[in-house]
């Protein structure tokens, strides 16, 4: 279910389904009936295990300092569905959502799509109602058969690329891969992370059959550590901007701006914008998301690292961060992802864990994470916002972590208490 999302689709009766049916063809038939607003958007689309929201938040705060009106749809919401669609940072309002659901009752899309292929029909339509200069547009699922993968970008970016939603995207990195391949598109460029070895021969294989440049971290454009800040070099453009200074803490954050940069580049080149480095200095440093890193109170910071990949991430800035710190961890996961790698992986910097229930029909029970943690501190937790509030008062360093929708939940909490 997506938070708030109901209450339009009961005031102009569009109907969707709460499932997920991968798939093009209820989509393709469903835009043709308000327009394809797809086809009157400049694109940047977005595929990966983890990095997209980060990479799209970077390139995001460059757009907008290169005076870009930007468009953005990510998924999931941190507190309701206006946030995943954003333009220059602003949430969607009631009146703007009316508007587009007034429309797609009036194509007939009621009973047509599921939930997020609805939503995606929305992002579309507003960013093409407020004329935005360049939409970023983040996967749900996969890529192939995602909802979102009727466009045509300027260039796609693939941040990382691991195990997740093997369900419906199989059990295999190669399988993964071919899922998150399935946004490149024909003589358009795609960037990569540091991918594995399975995923890149995935990826540069089907780059090849669409005839798709590809930029790759570490051997068309890097990122290196100075003195002061950060330097980002790229040879295939001949261009190199220093003094970089990002606010979004950890080693993967620096990989995440770089393919930001290079993503920028290309949109620079396809609209003919002079690209500026100072506008980017300013832009990595202002780039922040909620719930990577971020400290909500004094030293209680929430981080979504809901897969064994982002645990490692997590894990890997905390010892960067806070080395020789005792941690105390609050923690919260859905029952489909690798709940005891993820566990493993934390327990490498903390043996404090408290766990917590959080309101989702696919959370794992505090209790059954309870008995598969290893540590030796190890309860449940009631009360998680009195919690934080006294972990905070006393100075003890907590980390939030699991689930995107249990930060939500912490969020939200804590706001209560504060106010």
């Amino acid at each position: 279910m997506i938070p708030g999302f109901d209450h339009y689709k009961k005031k102009w009766a569009v109907h969707s389904d709460d499932v997920i049916k991968p798939g093009l063809v209820a989509m393709e038939k469903a835009l043709l009936l308000v327009g394809n607003p797809q086809h009157n958007l400049h694109v940047v689309h977005l595929a990966g295990t983890n990095g997209k929201g980060s990479t799209l938040t970077f390139l995001e705060a460059i757009a907008k300092e290169h005076d870009l009106r930007v468009g953005k749809f990510m998924s999931p919401c941190i507190v309701d569905v206006h946030d995943q669609i954003q333009i220059d940072g602003q949430p969607i309002t009631e009146a703007d959502m009316d508007v587009v659901f007034r429309q797609m009752h009036a194509a007939g899309l009621s009973g047509k799509l599921t939930d997020f292929e609805l939503l995606t029909v929305v992002a579309f339509l507003h960013f093409v109602n407020n004329e935005v200069d360049i939409s970023l547009i983040e996967a749900g699922m996969g890529g192939l058969l995602d909802s979102t993968n009727v466009v045509t970008p300027i260039v796609s970016i693939i941040p990382s690329i691991a195990l997740e939603h093997t369900k419906f995207l199989g059990d295999t990195i190669d399988s993964i891969a071919r899922h998150k391949a399935g946004i490149i598109k024909q003589n358009r460029p795609v960037i990569i992370g540091n991918l594995p070895e399975d995923a890149k021969r995935v990826v540069y294989a089907e780059a090849a059959q669409k005839k798709a440049a590809v930029f790759e971290i570490g051997n068309h454009f890097s990122i290196h550590s100075l003195g002061e800040g950060e330097c980002y070099r790229n040879d295939e453009q001949h261009v190199q901007f220093s003094h970089l200074t990002r606010t979004m803490k950890g080693t993967h954050q620096g990989d995440n701006m770089a393919l930001a940069i290079t993503a920028f580049l290309e949109v620079t080149a396809f609209l003919n914008v002079p690209v500026n480095q100072t506008a980017i200095q300013n832009a990595v440093k202002q780039a922040a998301i909620l719930g990577r890193f971020e400290e909500i109170i004094p030293f209680v910071i929430v981080d979504g690292a809901h897969n064994p990949a982002s645990a490692e991430k997590l894990v890997e800035t905390i010892k960067g961060e806070f080395p020789g710190e005792r941690i105390t961890f609050v923690v919260g996961i859905l029952a489909d992802k690798d709940v005891q790698q993820i566990l493993r992986l934390l327990e490498q910097v903390s043996d404090e864990f408290y766990f917590v229930d959080f309101d989702n029909p696919r959370a794992m029970t505090a209790q059954n994470l309870l008995e598969l943690s290893k540590a030796t501190s190890k309860n449940i937790l009631l009360d998680y916002a009195q919690f934080l509030q006294m972990q905070s008062d006393s100075k003890q360093r907590t980390i939030v972590s699991g689930s995107l929708y249990l930060l939500t939940a912490v969020r939200n909490c804590l706001k209560v208490l504060n106010d």
